[in-house]
């Protein structure tokens, strides 16, 4: 009996936490996910600074203009003036430079004249003009970055200002590949009359790298269930989920589910009211979930695009978006749906008013490798959906590399 999507997503959920936590140097920080809050260990700026280059004044001394002081030093970023500033007194500053005891506004030196030691303002500042206080960015003691979050650049940035050296970060699924099926060899090696070159495997890993886990490409079984069962059984052992593609279907040669279960695989569901990816087995071969996917590559995908990324996300700790799935509209008319939940193969466009249109390409054979590549989003065309006329607003996953939304 097939399930539908969102039940077998919710199965394959349900079966993983996240991981546990690792620390790793900030140099290292960048695309992991957070375990444990950020927290500054310095306040930033540590003092009140200057914003601009100028003079730093008493406001009250130049609140009538033009106004000639003594200029009495320097605060260069790095230094500091090391008294306070007393009456008709300015001191040079330099953006950066910390403000002197007793100064409250900074004058830019476009609206000053020098002369030797002697300073005229020529625009009256307000108390507090151009100056950073102390902690306007962060203060010692506040949280920074929340767990859970996707360090990017920007992240790191903070992480180095807070003056944190180490990340608590999830520690990276590790996620073993495993492509069966006598008819399928690797890139560059000799091919026989009826074999096709294997791209799964390869597909998978970079995906996995790419959402954050570790891929282990286990090679290629043979289909007989002893090599099935000698990669599979070696693979799983240590590792957080085991992805095998091919041999999830019917036919006499699909081994996954009989040579497994000889080895204590138990399966929890099988076949997923969707298109392309209806033979999709998901259970556990010991302690170790599986995830089976079908071997035609466009299948693969498109299921490892729907489960095992949100799998991936679930061990990295990553919390599910609460905003309402992306959409566009569509750029052609689409017609009546059956039973399976479709995912359609489109480009993406963007129309004059900046609304993105999807145009789901007119062929959608899912041995079509090259279609999906060259699409930006995966329309989603919910089960018995009626037909839909051209500017309809649908649902979409956008792929990588797509237009903005």
């Amino acid at each position: 009996m097939m399930i539908s999507v969102e039940e077998a997503l919710a199965r394959v959920l349900a079966a993983f936490a996240p991981l546990a936590a690792e620390h790793v140097s900030i140099a290292a920080g960048l695309g992991r996910v957070l375990a444990e809050d950020v927290v500054a260990r310095v306040t930033q700026p540590p003092q009140a600074v200057s914003a601009m280059d100028g003079y730093a004044v008493r406001a009250g001394d130049v609140a009538t203009v033009p106004a000639t002081l003594r200029r009495v030093g320097e605060a260069p970023a790095g230094g500091a003036y090391g008294r306070a500033l007393r009456p008709g007194e300015a001191v040079r500053i330099f953006t950066g430079g910390p403000v002197p005891a007793g100064a409250d506004a900074i004058v830019i030196q476009e609206d000053t004249r020098a002369e030797g030691d002697k300073v005229t303002v020529l625009e009256a500042p307000r108390p507090g003009r151009h100056i950073r206080p102390a902690g306007l960015d962060f203060k010692r003691g506040e949280i920074g970055l929340k767990a859970g979050r996707r360090l990017g650049p920007r992240d790191i940035g903070l992480a180095a200002a807070m003056n944190v050296p180490w990340l608590a970060v999830r520690r990276r699924p590790r996620v073993a590949i495993l492509a069966t099926g006598d008819e399928i060899v690797m890139p560059g090696d000799p091919l026989g009359p009826n074999q096709i070159v294997s791209s799964n495997a390869l597909a998978l890993a970079a995906a996995i790298a790419a959402w954050g886990g570790e891929p282990v490409n286990l090679g290629i079984a043979q289909d007989t269930p002893e090599s099935l069962q000698a990669l599979a059984g070696g693979g799983a052992r240590g590792a957080d989920l085991l992805v095998t593609t091919g041999g999830a279907s019917v036919g006499e040669h699909d081994l996954v589910q009989s040579a497994l279960g000889d080895k204590g695989l138990a399966v929890d569901f099988w076949t997923v009211a969707m298109r392309p990816g209806k033979p999709l087995i998901f259970g556990r071969l010991g302690e170790t979930p599986l995830l089976g996917l079908p071997g035609n590559p466009v299948s693969s995908m498109v299921c490892a695009i729907v489960y095992l990324r949100p799998a991936i996300e679930r061990m990295l700790g990553l919390a599910a978006s609460e905003a309402p799935p992306a959409t566009a509209r569509l750029g052609r008319d689409l017609g009546e749906n059956d039973r399976r939940q479709d995912y359609l193969r489109s480009r993406l466009e963007r129309a004059p008013d900046g609304e993105l249109i999807a145009l789901p390409f007119e062929v959608q054979d899912s041995s079509m490798l090259s279609r999906l590549a060259a699409a930006d989003c995966l329309v989603i065309r919910p089960p018995h959906a009626p037909p839909a006329k051209a500017g309809t607003r649908v649902p979409i996953i956008p792929l990588e590399g797509a237009l903005p939304l």
